[in-house]
């Protein structure tokens, strides 16, 4: 299928050939028909990828802060790397779609397959959407005009925000798509309406819509024409709907406010606020998030929890609904706002609109609607071989997921170790599209299923979300392939127990036992290697310290959702539990875990005990600071002391023939892993790590996790 991507690194716009996205729990597949370029959102965005690198720098001061700290902690060249890749990776641009539904996801209720829908959609010809985020269209509706819906809202929940009743004097700032649906619906809520902009067309629509007018562009002065218009009271509100880096728009809506006034921020604009015009008047200032509340709560958004109608009345989807009601009964005319209209092959010329200085406002991408079969929703990269066998003399290698770490470092890993790039595999198609494009896979899939019993790979990595880890790891099981699953393995016991089952099952008789390995690729680094080797020449109990500066994640970030990522011991500690069980070289003998009162459980100190009579403590913490080094590990034996700081520097103290090992870059040892993996599945070397210790290692993250079920 056909969708529209942009390079947030050049700018450049492109009509991609994309695989047919699936359609997830909660979700409604839908083949699109029209979808509305939103020129101010999209507008910036290419602006922003055509910017040169110092005015992205001026664009984002805190992201530049984030890169410095980087810099501190892990130097230059792997902070390069990590901003190139995330600039290199294409943004799907648009929300304003309308189709009709091809598919409905387990879990919907009140949707139909074929019923016409609008959603917040990309430009594509198949969207698989969340079902919060999409509402029925009335059939007195077309399509055209439902692909404003989004817009729509946005202009809606402004208004909520601003309370006007009726009578009251409404100043609108800015009037393109956005503002001119402000001044429509602000008319229907019986408000006298000022409309303030530079462009004498969308003047003249606003005038055409029942609002009287400000010539910005002929020195017409706002305030004193707000003045006149509200009979010397000042304006009740002003929405400021414009996209412009000035300030100018709050400060003049502050002047034209009377006592109490309210302003309501839509649109972009500078925030450089005076205390004095807010504090005089005792003026209310907010600025509205999108379309209305349960934007940005994955609960509502992405898990499908509507809020009760009896304490939210107004949510994103019934927003949604409430303009479209207004378009069915003509109180809301889109018609006069629609400048162009572009087949989807075609969209080159609308964004060369949408960059240009020429007019236009409502530019509509038109689809001429696909057959969703199995097939589209795979994409050759590569030409095809005669038939889907493996390359010989190299492991054929295939990914599920396709998200910044398997970009940035698994699948570079997987290519530099020799492994033949077979296929990725992506939920929406876009990911997956830029992955097999960038290192070479021969197609990319969103058919996760097709990957598991493909003849050509023989192993099988996992990258995706934690709480699908388990059951992908128990398809490549029955299906007899080697499987690398980036930490953990898995998040309850039970899933433990059912992956040490089906390992079993599948090594009876003369089959050989498919390798499971985790990302545990600590234990792989050049230094911590140097470590276990001095280590191996002490006898006797060891104590070990790693302390790391693990940093704050928002408390709604799906890592610490118990469901979606299992909280940060199984997700991400795991590493230094695995990291203490290769160094003590002994089983885990018990563990004890010590946590500071926090929402999120995060900052954690994990104790340990082994068989060896070795002890080991894991500081966990999330209260730090990014300017302070993320791991350190120190290893006390037999009167001498190890330090390794954050994989780059390695001192020994009073350890004979051995003073420093100091690296020029930070090595995690990720590349090390791969290639251990790749000479086992080739016979060339032995199981990376052994699968019972994989099995202890997911078990005492789990209980440690307090996870009893």
């Amino acid at each position: 299928m056909k969708q529209i991507l942009q390079s947030l690194k050049t700018g450049a716009t492109e009509v991609a050939e994309i695989p047919v996205p699936s359609v997830k729990r909660g979700q409604l597949l839908i083949r699109t028909r029209q979808t509305l370029v939103s020129a101010g959102t999209e507008r910036m965005l290419v602006e922003f990828g055509k910017a040169g690198w110092m005015e992205k720098a001026r664009q984002q001061p805190d992201k530049v802060r984030m890169v410095l700290d980087k810099i501190r902690t892990d130097g230059l060249q792997p902070t390069i790397e990590a901003v190139f890749n995330k600039l290199d990776q294409p943004l799907p641009l648009g929300y304003c779609n309308v189709g009709h539904v091809a598919e409905v996801g387990a879990g919907v209720t009140g949707f139909a397959a074929g019923e016409r829908v609008i959603s917040n959609g990309k430009h594509a010809e198949v969207v698989s959407v969340p079902v919060n985020l999409c509402a029925k269209v009335p059939d007195a509706v077309s399509d055209e005009e439902a692909a404003f819906t989004v817009l729509g809202a946005i202009a809606l929940q402004g208004i909520r925000l601003a309370q006007p009743t009726l009578g009251e004097t409404v100043v609108v700032t800015g009037l393109g798509l956005v503002g001119l649906m402000t001044v429509q619906l602000l008319r229907a809520h019986g408000c006298r309406v000022l409309g303030l902009d530079f462009d004498k067309e969308k003047l003249a629509l606003a005038r055409q819509l029942g609002a009287e007018v400000v010539d910005l562009a002929a020195g017409q002065d706002p305030v004193k024409a707000a003045e006149l218009y509200s009979r010397g009271r000042g304006v009740d509100a002003v929405i400021v709907t414009a996209a412009t880096k000035s300030s100018e728009p709050l400060h003049q809506a502050a002047l034209m406010c009377r006592k109490r006034g309210r302003i309501v921020l839509v649109g972009v604009t500078g925030l450089e606020l005076s205390r004095d015009d807010f504090f005089k008047k005792e003026l209310t200032f907010q600025v509205s998030a999108s379309y209305g509340p349960g934007r940005y709560d994955p609960n509502y958004e992405e898990k499908g929890q509507d809020y009760p109608v009896g304490f939210v009345r107004w949510t994103e989807q019934r927003n949604f609904e409430a303009v479209l009601d207004m378009m069915a009964d003509g109180r809301l005319d889109v018609a006069p706002l629609i400048t162009h209209r572009f087949a989807i092959g075609d969209a080159a010329k609308a964004y060369e609109l949408v960059g240009g200085a020429g007019p236009s406002l409502g530019i509509l991408l038109q689809y001429p609607g696909i057959e969703i079969e199995g097939g589209s929703r795979t994409v050759r990269l590569q030409p095809a071989r005669p038939a889907a066998s493996a390359v010989p003399g190299k492991v054929g290698i295939s990914f599920v997921g396709s998200g910044n770490y398997a970009t940035a470092v698994l699948i570079p890993a997987f290519k530099e170790a020799g492994a033949h790039l077979r296929s990725v595999a992506s939920n929406a198609g876009v990911s997956g599209v830029h992955a097999g494009r960038k290192f070479g896979f021969e197609e990319t899939t969103t058919d996760t299923n097709a990957l598991f019993s493909d003849s050509a790979t023989q192993a099988v990595v996992i990258t995706t979300q934690h709480d699908s880890h388990a059951r992908f790891v128990l398809q490549a099981l029955e299906h007899g392939k080697n499987v690398f699953v980036e930490k953990p393995l898995c998040l309850t016991l039970p899933e433990l127990c059912e992956i040490q089952a089906a390992h079993a099952t599948a090594t009876r008789g003369s089959n050989a036992a498919p390798i499971v390995m985790v990302g545990f690729n600590r234990r792989f680094s050049p230094q911590v290697q140097k470590i276990k080797q001095l280590l191996n020449g002490v006898t006797g109990p060891k104590s070990f310290i790693i302390t790391v500066n693990a940093g704050a994640i928002p408390a709604d970030h799906w890592t610490h959702d118990a469901e979606a990522g299992g909280g940060r011991i199984i997700g991400e500690a795991c590493h230094f539990i695995d990291l203490l069980r290769f160094l003590a070289g002994a089983p885990i003998a018990s563990g004890q875990r010590m946590g500071m009162e926090s929402p999120t459980h995060d900052t954690v100190t994990l104790q340990l005990s082994f068989a060896d009579g070795s002890i080991g403590t894991v500081h966990y913490f999330a209260n730090g600071t990014k300017a302070f080094p993320k791991e350190r590990l120190e290893v006390f034996a037999a009167g001498r002391v190890l330090q390794l700081d954050n994989f780059r520097k390695l001192t020994g103290y009073s350890w004979p023939g051995f003073g420093k090992m100091n690296l020029w870059r930070q090595d995690k040892g990720q590349k090390a892993c791969a290639r251990a993996f790749i000479h086992a599945i080739e016979g060339r070397g032995p199981v990376p790590i052994p699968f019972e210790e994989i099995l202890e290692v997911g078990r005492v993250s789990i209980e440690l996790a307090g996870v009893t079920q």
